[in-house]
Formats: structure tokens, C-alpha cells, sequence
């Protein structure tokens, strides 16, 4: 049985469909990220809306619980705190601890008192 030969072109088929299919996983599982552009003048860092300077490829933690990347053309941020779902708007409100990056889902008019949490997402 003869097997077509593969070109190069083929191959490139291959690869932009598999990162595509990456690409949409990514997005799903953490849909808590958001890009800033590089408006840094140095080649070798980025700039984040503070004014901060951090080395390209470096990583980083906020205040407010996210994980940052500097890259080339943009800073990455992610969400690191599982924000709770499936829960009484209405009766309960989360609340989140930036000391230990987590949510807790308290009674709006008790905040002593705790909430059924059904589902997370980070």
C-alpha cells in the first residue's frame, strides 16, 4: 500500500489545527485572563499599568490575586482566586480575601453565616 507523501504545507495544516484546538481549550478553562499591550520603549521588559517595569519573560503576582507574564508584544493576566458559582445572588455575596487569594460566599444580611456554593471557576 502506498502512503501519500506529506509536504511541508501538510504539516503546517497539522500544527495550526492542533493550536487552534489548544487555543479554544485555554480560553475555556480559564476564561479569567485579559492581555495588556507593550508600551514599554525598552526591548527587554514591559511596562504594566502602574508604570512598573518588569524583564521580559517574567512572572509576576498583583494585589489583587492575578498571575502576570511579560512578553514581547503584551503582559498576560491571569486570575488565580476560583470565583464561585451557583449560588444565591440574590441572598449572598462573595467576598474575596486578598491576603490568600480565595473567595468566601457569605448571607448579605448576615454576613456571619455562610452560602451553598455549587460550583467554582478559575
Amino acid at each position: 500500500m502506498h502512503m501519500p507523501e506529506r509536504t511541508p504545507a501538510h504539516h503546517n495544516e497539522i500544527l495550526l489545527g492542533t493550536l487552534v484546538v489548544l487555543a479554544t481549550f485555554v480560553t475555556l478553562c480559564n476564561s479569567q485572563c485579559y492581555f495588556i499591550p507593550n508600551q514599554s520603549l525598552k526591548p527587554n521588559e514591559c511596562q504594566d499599568l502602574k508604570g512598573v517595569s518588569h524583564p521580559l519573560n517574567s512572572v509576576w503576582k498583583t494585589k489583587d490575586c492575578e498571575e502576570c507574564t511579560c512578553g514581547q508584544d503584551a503582559i498576560s493576566c491571569c486570575n488565580t482566586a476560583a470565583i464561585p458559582t451557583g449560588y444565591d445572588t440574590n441572598k449572598c455575596q462573595k467576598i474575596l480575601n486578598k491576603k490568600t487569594c480565595t473567595y468566601t460566599v457569605v448571607e448579605k444580611k448576615d454576613p456571619g453565616k455562610t452560602c451553598d456554593v455549587t460550583g467554582w471557576v478559575l
